[in-house]
């Protein structure tokens, strides 16, 4: 399986930008966003907003249908399910949940927390996913079918957000039939989800720092453009 501790390295991946199938067939979809005047705590934010379907259509007005938000808190996006529709691309409307779960259980003990002081990680938005608002789930309520990451670094720039995705990392229905997750999770999800999230990146990247100004106004020093 894909060591995901490199992922926390800021030194160029074999792949950056891409997608390819691993070994027990899983399919790893690789993208590099540059989010300029951008700012981890700003996608932090964004995602713990939590953003209805309104919100959901600013983040990305071609592909983005509808969104809700079940378990979790208001405020936080760890510990709660993103109910979405939304186009890959090419591809229909597409029924998905998005469990946002803690950083730290995607990664080796101390790595993650390494790569927070050394200031090679500023933000990082992980989950599993599932297809379908009827995803299967374990019995203690983990979202079965893939992983998310995203992990954003400061730059003088603005954030270099890396995203990537293990679909079809834990089907209950295939186990380790390598046949059974390809056929379950086709090749064509590849280059339709790299460019759907490059798209919806990029469209958050022209919204979100004034979005973000705006909500945290009492807390910013925020200075006059005359």
């Amino acid at each position: 399986m894909f060591d995901l501790d490199r992922l926390l390295d800021p030194a160029p991946l074999p792949l950056e930008m891409g997608y390819e199938r691993l070994l027990n067939g899983v399919l790893h979809i690789a993208v590099r966003t540059d989010m300029r005047g951008c700012t981890g705590d700003m996608l932090t934010w964004w995602f713990g907003s939590r953003p209805g379907t309104r919100e959901y259509a600013w983040w990305h007005p071609v592909d983005h249908t509808s969104s809700e938000w079940i378990e979790g808190q208001p405020g936080e996006a760890i510990g709660s399910i993103h109910v979405v529709t939304e186009k890959l691309t090419n591809l229909g409307d597409t029924d998905l949940l998005v469990q946002f779960r803690d950083p730290r259980e995607f990664f080796s003990a101390g790595g993650y927390d390494e790569a927070r002081t050394s200031n090679k990680l500023s933000a990082a938005i992980c989950g599993h996913t599932g297809m379908g608002h009827d995803a299967p789930r374990t019995p203690d309520g983990k979202v079965l079918g893939g992983r998310l990451l995203h992990l954003g670094r400061d730059t003088e720039w603005g954030l270099a957000l890396r995203s990537h995705f293990f679909l079809g990392y834990d089907l209950p229905a295939t186990g380790a039939d390598r046949d059974a997750v390809v056929a379950e999770v086709p090749d064509v999800l590849g280059p339709n989800l790299l460019q759907h999230c490059y798209d919806e990146f990029t469209f958050l990247s022209r919204i979100l720092p004034p979005l973000y100004t705006a909500e945290n106004r009492d807390k910013l020093d925020i200075p006059r453009p005359w």
